[in-house]
């Protein structure tokens, strides 16, 4: 096997810490069924709101390959120079997995320049999850599509750009759609999109969700080239003498 692939797993961790039924469902925390689907190949490092710098220092961040983040109810109190930090590490490379709500952090935002805003409904449905790229790597185990028996529903029009590719669509049993499974590149970095993952529901135990996360992973190594270099250019032709 070759080396792992060092990766940082962003977890508010205020949910579990706080409401009863979140932590029924994750005791130890959204992050540990995540860093259990991706033990195997990745070298994995746990960071969370409330460390110094929400865990994501330039030491952290310079030893990361791919972060994966998840949040939802404290979006806001994400420091600005932590979401620009991150940001930049992304344009020069480092990959990115936003997952569920985290559709609505700063980073995401940023990262898109849009709203990201979308329809929900809370009340736990099934989630069927169509493949609509069967030759996408992070679509690679997948059958033709998954379902969860609970989820939250997200539901159209998500108000981000059109995605570079798109993998997954869910539909719910309200007969709502949604893009869920959206790849980007911004910059050097690759970016990726995963709808599943309330925190009240099991989501992030069930293989189909890890199998995915985990082949996201794999697509977002950053890419083995230099950065690009902006500078005044000569005129080409100056350069063919």
């Amino acid at each position: 096997m070759g080396q792992k692939i060092k990766v940082t797993i962003w977890n508010e961790y205020r949910h579990e810490k706080i409401n009863e039924q979140v932590k029924k469902v994750y005791p130890n925390g959204i992050h540990a069924p995540i860093a259990e689907g991706l033990a195997a190949h990745c070298d994995i490092r746990i960071a969370t709101l409330d460390e110094v710098e929400h865990g994501l220092t330039d030491a952290v961040l310079d030893d990361t390959e791919v972060l994966i983040w998840w949040g939802h109810t404290a979006h806001n109190e994400v420091a600005d120079e932590v979401v620009e930090r991150v940001h930049r590490r992304i344009l020069a490379g480092m990959g990115c997995i936003i997952l569920h709500s985290a559709h609505y952090s700063k980073l995401f935002k940023k990262l898109m320049g849009t709203s990201c805003s979308l329809n929900w409904r809370d009340t736990g449905e099934k989630e069927r999850l169509w493949v609509v790229s069967p030759g996408h790597p992070i679509a690679q185990g997948i059958g033709a599509y998954f379902e969860l028996e609970q989820e939250e529903m997200y539901g159209e029009h998500f108000d981000i750009p059109v995605p570079d590719e798109l993998v997954f669509v869910s539909w719910f049993k309200g007969g709502e759609v949604f893009r869920s499974g959206c790849c980007y590149q911004r910059g050097m970095g690759k970016i990726f999109y995963f709808r599943p993952g309330h925190e009240t529901f099991p989501t992030y135990y069930d293989a189909n969700v890890q199998k995915v996360i985990s082949n996201a992973v794999q697509w977002a190594i950053p890419t083995e080239r230099p950065s690009p270099l902006y500078m005044d250019a000569a005129p080409l032709e100056s350069l063919l003498l």
